[in-house]
C-alpha cells in the first residue's frame, strides 16, 4: 500500500477537505455580508459545488477504512469539482466577454424538489449579476480564483483517489 493509500483510510485526509470547503463556503458568506458583495446564479452553482465537496469530505470522514464510504466521498469530490471548475470557467468567460446575448438567469434552476433556493434564501439565493466583477486580488477576480480553487481540487482528488482506487481493485 503506498503512503497516499494510507492516508486516505485515515480521518484526518477527509477533515481537511472538510475544512477546506468550510473555509471557503465561510469566505463566501463573508464577501457576501461583511463586503456587501452580491452574489450571481453562477456564484450560487460554486457554492453549491462547495458544499458537494463538504459532504464528500464528511461522507469520508464517517469511517475512511470502508471502501464503500470512501469510494461515495471521492466520487462525490470528483463531480463537485468537475462540476464547480465548468461553472467557474463559464462565469469567467461571462465576464471576459460581457455580451447582452450571453447572460445568466437571475434565478437558480434547482430541481422543484430541491428549491434551495426558497429553503435558505440567505445562502442560495442570487443577488448579483454574472457579468459583475467587483472583487481581484493580484489582478485576478473572484472567478478565476475559483478556477484555480477547483483546478486544485481536480488534482488532489487524482492524487488521493487513483491510488486508493486502484490499490483496492489489486486487492480484491
Amino acid at each position: 500500500m503506498n503512503q497516499l493509500t494510507i492516508f486516505s483510510q485515515k480521518r484526518i485526509s477527509w477533515l481537511l477537505l472538510i475544512g477546506t470547503a468550510l473555509g471557503l463556503e465561510i469566505t463566501a458568506l463573508w464577501f457576501q455580508y461583511f463586503m456587501k458583495l452580491d452574489p450571481c446564479v453562477m456564484c450560487i452553482y460554486q457554492r453549491l459545488a462547495i458544499f458537494g465537496i463538504f459532504a464528500a469530505g464528511f461522507i469520508g470522514f464517517i469511517n475512511p477504512k470502508s471502501r464503500a464510504f470512501r469510494s461515495i466521498g471521492v466520487l462525490l469530490w470528483g463531480v463537485s469539482a468537475a462540476w464547480g471548475l465548468k461553472v467557474a470557467i463559464e462565469l469567467v468567460q461571462l465576464q471576459s466577454n460581457p455580451s447582452p446575448f450571453a447572460t445568466c438567469s437571475f434565478l437558480p434552476e434547482f430541481p422543484n424538489w430541491m428549491p434551495l433556493h426558497e429553503w435558505l434564501p440567505s445562502v442560495f439565493m442570487p443577488t448579483g449579476m454574472c457579468s459583475d466583477s467587483p472583487w481581484s486580488l493580484f489582478n485576478v477576480t473572484m472567478g478565476e480564483w475559483m478556477v484555480v480553487v477547483f483546478i486544485i481540487y481536480i488534482i488532489t482528488f487524482g492524487l488521493f483517489s487513483l491510488p486508493s482506487l486502484f490499490g483496492s481493485l489489486r486487492k480484491d
